[in-house]
């Protein structure tokens, strides 16, 4: 069944033309260089969903499709590429669990380029690699948004486990749909279709039928192929750990530089940035930009130049004791790398409240993107934070939720928020400034309810119906894995530019530990800028090189 026209077919639509674009003759004569041309007879399945490494394929004549297979085994085709179009998406650029299966429809004359002459194509041919890059980016956000090549999620749709999923699946860009038990009750047909009880919820289940109850964010990235296998044996030049902006910027100039670099994230690419819904203070973004989508790109921009990015793999120690150093996972494995670049930045601050963590994932919330938006539409929220992350939170679920009562200690933001941010606020009629105010309650069974917020200044209580809060305050350092190899600062945070007998480092983000480095939120005296974070990690780069190859 195809339920996509042809890209040739959609004339005058120019994200249809990016997304499927058909390369001229002198192109394909380039691109035809670096594979092989081939003949394959119609039928023929030229790679399958699960598969890792496949090749690239450009069409000189013929049809190919991309499919998905249903849980009932029918296979829905949702493109054509025809003559100078070419098959793909983002995983071409790693080494995960492809989303999509591909087939000719008749018989089709190809060019066939394995994955190493893939990468050496979009480098050296920067013209084409851009045409590539930018097909492959919309074509992962066709599939996010038409839930294509990806899984379904069931379970009620505020709850904390339920939330936890979706958040790790919209963070990695990883294609799905929610069947939402709470508040659709016909999506509870679906649990009798695959013999599932309420105290299964929530489940995810993938093409094939293969159902995951509750899984841990380890084990759905491994059942879904998001991770890429680890050679235990293998030594890198670099590990970056972290891949929030700075991590990324230093796998990006590393990796262009030729060094052999890998980057350990524990959850998805972005750290706290990430979870920004608009960053529109960084050089070069007028009108702003996500911090999911701009982590979306540097991962794959960090990728084009041969970084592995390991996600899903926590670290949790560090070997310095000898050469190479040894990160360790949580798993127990190791990656092993003669310089180590500490990227893991920081996490807000949790209040000190009665039943706290019973409310955390499910009323207590840390970011403020889409999917947190849609969650509480038409209701009034609370953000608390006085920063830029709280600023932007505010002014972004201001667009779709009925109020956001801001609740800040201090007694304006002027110190502490940019000016842009902090007008936007006082003219917005839809966001109350609450200042010299905590929250003193949080009221609720298995969700938020109602919150009590407690003005200081009056000693004035008041009780509101919230269901969701949004804390954005302060950061505490992710340096738990580094306790071992270095002395941090009171705060947790990791000294830099110093030698151990007080002399300045040759780098300013060099530890006392010769070859290992920090940059970005979890350097002590850093700036909690997203600007920063990019410019100590591609600066950084320098000092790793250095190191690495140090002049006689």
């Amino acid at each position: 069944m195809t339920d996509t026209l042809l890209p040739a077919e959609s004339d005058g639509d120019d994200r249809t033309a990016q997304t499927f674009p058909r390369l001229g003759a002198e192109m394909e004569s380039r691109v035809a260089g670096y594979g092989m041309e081939e003949t394959l007879p119609a039928g023929t399945l030229i790679f399958a969903r699960g598969q890792r490494r496949v090749d690239f394929f450009l069409v000189l004549a013929g049809r190919i499709e991309m499919f998905e297979t249903d849980h009932e085994g029918a296979a829905r085709v949702f493109v054509v590429h025809t003559e100078g179009q070419f098959t793909g998406e983002l995983d071409l650029f790693n080494d995960r669990e492809i989303l999509v299966s591909g087939r000719t429809v008749v018989e089709t004359r190809v060019v066939r380029i394995d994955r190493a002459a893939f990468r050496r194509l979009v480098t050296a041919e920067p013209d084409i690699g851009e045409i590539i890059m930018r097909a492959f980016i919309l074509r992962r956000v066709g599939l996010i948004r038409h839930g294509r090549g990806g899984v379904v999620l069931i379970g009620p749709g505020h709850q904390r486990e339920t939330l936890r999923l979706e958040r790790f699946l919209v963070r990695n860009a990883y294609p799905h749909r929610i069947l939402d038990t709470a508040s659709d009750p016909a999506s509870r047909n679906a649990l009798d279709g695959f013999g599932l009880a309420e105290a299964d919820l929530p489940v995810v289940i993938a093409p094939g039928a293969a159902v995951m109850r509750n899984p841990t964010n380890a084990a759905l990235a491994d059942a879904l192929g998001l991770t890429e296998a680890i050679d235990p044996g293998r030594v890198y030049d670099v590990a970056v750990i972290g891949a929030g902006p700075a991590g990324l910027a230093a796998a990006v100039y590393a990796a262009s530089e030729g060094l052999d670099t890998i980057v350990i994230e524990g959850l998805a690419p972005g750290g706290q940035a990430g979870t920004s819904s608009k960053i529109e203070n960084y050089l070069g973004f007028p009108t702003g930009i996500s911090g999911q989508a701009l982590a979306g790109r540097a991962q794959v921009q960090a990728q084009k130049f041969g970084a592995r990015l390991a996600i899903s793999r926590m670290a949790t120690g560090l070997d310095c004791g000898g050469s190479p150093f040894r990160v360790i996972l949580e798993d127990g494995t190791a990656v092993s790398a003669r310089a180590v670049i500490a990227a893991t930045g920081a996490r807000y601050r949790r209040l000190d409240l009665p039943r706290y963590a019973h409310f955390e994932g499910q009323g207590i919330h840390y970011a403020a993107t889409a999917m947190e938006a849609q969650l509480c539409a038409g209701e009034a929220v609370i953000v608390v934070g006085g920063g830029n992350s709280a600023g932007q939170a505010a002014m972004f679920l201001s667009r779709t939720v009925a109020h956001v009562h801001l609740l800040v200690r201090a007694d304006g933001l002027a110190a502490t928020m940019s000016d842009y941010l902090v007008q936007r606020i006082a003219s917005s009629p839809r966001v109350t400034l609450h200042t010299q105010t905590e929250i003193t309650a949080l009221v609720g069974d298995d969700t938020l309810t109602s919150v009590t917020w407690t003005d200081r200044a009056s000693g004035v209580s008041e009780t509101t119906v919230i269901g969701n809060v949004f804390v954005m305050i302060g950061a505490v350092p992710n340096t738990g894995w580094l306790a071992d190899c270095l002395t941090l600062d009171p705060k947790g945070f990791v000294p830099t530019g110093l030698l151990r007998d007080g002399t300045p480092a040759l780098s300013p983000y060099a530890t006392v530990v010769p070859g290992l480095y920090a940059v970005g939120d979890v350097r002590a005296g850093s700036v909690k800028r997203v600007a920063s974070g990019v410019g100590e990690g591609s600066v950084v780069v320098q000092a790793v090189h250095g190191f690495l190859h140090p002049e006689p």
